[in-house]
């Protein structure tokens, strides 16, 4: 017979709730809504960051070399997920990660389309401008980058 052991943990914020003369609930969030905002805002800052250096790659003379810079390219669309995932900003995540699935699917014996790169640099950098209420604005441009995804993945309409 196997006999599971639970050993129960009490997190920091339960624990200065608890203690006499603890933190009240309503301190706490607002405490914790503090710190995601600053948070947050260091995100943001990475965010730029790796857009800015995606849209500073330029195309390699050589397989070889395309290859690293595709590398490169694939590390900074994944550092845009990375900083924008915990923050619910999806549209970020879903243009980074169109752009690492096309990376993926590139065939290794064929030089890489640039044009992918340079256009979801600009996409990216678009997202990051536009308004929170602008959710008709982020939908066109998601969807133009899946038709992008559609067009140039290996089997799809025009990959040939």
């Amino acid at each position: 017979m196997t006999v599971i052991t639970h050993n129960r943990r009490k997190s920091r914020l339960s624990t200065l709730i608890d203690q006499p003369g603890g933190v009240s609930a309503g301190v706490a969030l607002a405490q914790a809504k503090a710190n995601l905002a600053e948070m947050e805002a260091r995100s943001r800052a990475v965010i730029e960051e790796q857009v800015a250096a995606l849209a500073a790659l330029q195309p390699a003379p050589t397989l070889e070399e395309a290859a690293r810079l595709l590398d490169r390219a694939y590390d900074h669309s994944s550092a845009v997920i990375d900083a924008a995932g915990p923050f619910e900003l999806k549209d970020l995540c879903a243009a980074a990660a169109n752009l690492c699935d096309l990376i993926d699917a590139a065939p290794e014996d064929r030089p890489f389309d640039w044009r992918i790169v340079t256009v979801h640099a600009q996409a990216l950098r678009l997202l990051l401008t536009l308004p929170a209420e602008a959710a008709e604005a982020r939908t066109q441009v998601l969807a133009s980058l899946k038709d992008v995804l559609k067009a140039k993945a290996p089997g799809g309409p025009q990959s040939a």
